[in-house]
Protein backbone atom coordinates (compact mmCIF):
# COMPACT_ATOMS: atom_id res chain seq x y z
CA UNK A 1 0.00 0.00 0.00
CA UNK A 2 1.04 3.73 -0.74
CA UNK A 3 1.29 5.90 1.59
CA UNK A 4 0.49 9.01 -0.40
CA UNK A 5 -2.70 7.50 -1.32
CA UNK A 6 -3.78 7.23 2.36
CA UNK A 7 -5.62 10.42 4.10
CA UNK A 8 -3.75 11.67 6.88
CA UNK A 9 -6.50 10.58 9.08
CA UNK A 10 -5.89 6.61 7.85
CA UNK A 11 -1.79 7.21 8.54
CA UNK A 12 -2.77 8.29 12.00
CA UNK A 13 -5.19 5.25 12.29
CA UNK A 14 -2.61 2.39 10.76
CA UNK A 15 0.52 4.34 13.07
CA UNK A 16 -2.00 4.22 16.30
CA UNK A 17 -2.82 0.68 15.81
CA UNK A 18 0.57 -0.29 14.90
CA UNK A 19 1.67 1.08 18.22
CA UNK A 20 -0.55 -0.45 20.03
CA UNK A 21 0.05 -3.92 18.11
CA UNK A 22 3.49 -4.02 19.60
CA UNK A 23 5.40 -7.11 21.02
CA UNK A 24 6.54 -6.34 24.90
CA UNK A 25 9.73 -4.77 24.18
CA UNK A 26 10.71 -6.31 28.02
CA UNK A 27 11.10 -9.61 25.92
CA UNK A 28 12.94 -8.37 23.07
CA UNK A 29 16.75 -9.99 22.49
CA UNK A 30 19.72 -9.28 20.04
CA UNK A 31 21.65 -12.02 18.41
CA UNK A 32 21.81 -14.89 16.54
CA UNK A 33 21.10 -18.33 18.12
CA UNK A 34 24.22 -21.04 16.92
CA UNK A 35 23.65 -24.43 17.33
CA UNK A 36 26.30 -27.41 17.36
CA UNK A 37 27.36 -30.78 17.76
CA UNK A 38 30.66 -31.17 19.51
CA UNK A 39 33.25 -34.40 19.75
CA UNK A 40 34.71 -34.87 22.62
CA UNK A 41 38.02 -36.73 21.51
CA UNK A 42 37.70 -39.65 23.19
CA UNK A 43 38.08 -42.48 20.24
CA UNK A 44 35.84 -45.32 22.16
CA UNK A 45 33.10 -42.37 22.00
CA UNK A 46 30.12 -42.51 20.24
CA UNK A 47 30.52 -38.91 18.78
CA UNK A 48 33.64 -39.71 16.84
CA UNK A 49 31.35 -41.62 14.18
CA UNK A 50 28.71 -39.72 15.01
CA UNK A 51 27.49 -36.41 14.76
CA UNK A 52 28.78 -35.47 18.18
CA UNK A 53 27.22 -34.47 21.66
CA UNK A 54 24.52 -31.96 21.08
CA UNK A 55 22.81 -30.12 20.04
CA UNK A 56 24.62 -27.65 21.90
CA UNK A 57 23.14 -23.88 22.18
CA UNK A 58 24.98 -20.55 22.05
CA UNK A 59 23.57 -17.24 22.02
CA UNK A 60 26.06 -15.16 19.69
CA UNK A 61 26.04 -11.70 20.00
CA UNK A 62 28.15 -9.12 18.51
CA UNK A 63 29.59 -6.54 21.15
CA UNK A 64 30.85 -2.69 20.41
CA UNK A 65 35.16 -4.48 19.38
CA UNK A 66 33.20 -6.36 16.74
CA UNK A 67 34.40 -9.33 18.48
CA UNK A 68 31.64 -12.04 19.38
CA UNK A 69 30.46 -13.17 22.55
CA UNK A 70 29.03 -16.45 23.13
CA UNK A 71 26.31 -17.45 25.43
CA UNK A 72 25.64 -21.28 26.40
CA UNK A 73 21.52 -21.87 26.18
CA UNK A 74 20.03 -24.80 27.91
CA UNK A 75 17.97 -26.31 25.58
CA UNK A 76 14.86 -26.08 27.68
CA UNK A 77 15.32 -22.19 26.95
CA UNK A 78 15.62 -22.17 23.29
CA UNK A 79 12.30 -21.81 22.05
CA UNK A 80 11.89 -19.00 24.13
CA UNK A 81 15.12 -17.34 22.66
CA UNK A 82 13.88 -17.82 19.47
CA UNK A 83 11.21 -15.73 20.54
CA UNK A 84 12.93 -12.77 21.82
CA UNK A 85 15.26 -12.58 18.80
CA UNK A 86 12.24 -12.38 16.67
CA UNK A 87 10.14 -9.99 18.88
CA UNK A 88 14.02 -7.82 17.84
CA UNK A 89 13.04 -8.23 14.06
CA UNK A 90 8.93 -7.68 15.00
CA UNK A 91 9.87 -4.66 15.98
CA UNK A 92 12.31 -3.26 13.40
CA UNK A 93 9.83 -3.96 11.37
CA UNK A 94 6.92 -1.77 12.72
CA UNK A 95 9.35 1.12 13.87
CA UNK A 96 10.31 1.06 10.27
CA UNK A 97 6.85 1.25 9.13
CA UNK A 98 6.04 4.26 12.46
CA UNK A 99 8.88 5.92 10.49
CA UNK A 100 7.64 5.90 6.89
CA UNK A 101 4.16 7.31 7.85
CA UNK A 102 5.73 9.77 9.86
CA UNK A 103 7.86 10.52 7.25
CA UNK A 104 4.93 11.10 4.72
CA UNK A 105 2.94 13.09 7.50
CA UNK A 106 5.99 15.54 7.36
CA UNK A 107 6.29 15.97 3.83
CA UNK A 108 2.35 16.81 4.27
CA UNK A 109 3.63 19.36 6.60
CA UNK A 110 1.04 17.95 9.28
CA UNK A 111 1.68 17.62 12.94
CA UNK A 112 3.21 14.25 14.29
CA UNK A 113 1.45 14.07 17.34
Amino acid sequence: MDLKDCSTAALRTRRRRLVLNMPPIEEVMRGTLKTSFLRCGRPNCHCADGPGHGPKHYLSISTPTGRPRQHYVRNADVERVRQSIGTLSELRDILDQICAINTELLRRHEDLG
